[in-house]
């Protein structure tokens, strides 16, 4: 099975223009990359892949940790966060760990993108509770099936759990 494949686990329910229905009327999306024309690129997959995407984008974890709590604070959350592993300031790990560690934050689906594809760098990304990763570079379908897997696997998660709710 493919490393990534392993990693994908838990996300929001189907964003994807083949799902049956949208998580919400407009997904908010946080690409994260020191890199502005890796963000603008990963942006303009993510357009092209989902329905009513908005995108918003971060230089570094550091900065993008205080998005994430400004939106969350505000009542208008992100609904998903792309993030590069090595950044300055606040490298892709280190946003996740303190997403993880965040209430308001923990649920977050969250996808790796790294040219870094080391047995090492996978496993600090699970451990850290990354929801999927993918090795630069990447083409469109490489993103659009890692987005999927993502996001079925939260909405059957959270269809199993308010079965169980239910049944109790």
């Amino acid at each position: 099975m493919c490393p990534t494949n392993l990693m994908a686990s838990l996300a929001p329910a189907a964003l994807l223009a083949s799902a049956d229905s949208a998580y919400h009327p407009v997904s908010h999306f946080l690409v994260v990359d020191d890199i502005s024309s890796m963000r603008r690129v990963i942006g303009s997959l993510l357009k092209d892949q989902l329905r009513n995407v908005r995108i918003s984008e971060a230089a570094d974890g550091k900065s993008a940790l205080q998005m994430l709590k400004a939106a969350e604070a505000e009542g208008k959350p992100f609904d998903f966060v792309v993030t590069d592993c090595h950044m300055p300031h606040m490298g892709g790990i280190d946003l996740l760990r303190a997403i993880r560690e965040e209430d308001a934050l923990h649920h977050l689906p969250v996808l790796l993108v790294t040219a870094e594809a080391t047995k090492d760098m996978i496993l600090q990304a699970a451990k850290a509770g990354a929801d999927g990763y993918i090795v630069k570079p990447f083409n469109a379908d490489t993103l659009r099936t890692k987005l999927h897997q993502i996001m079925s696997k939260r909405s059957r998660s959270r269809a199993t759990a308010a079965a169980v709710a239910a049944a109790a």
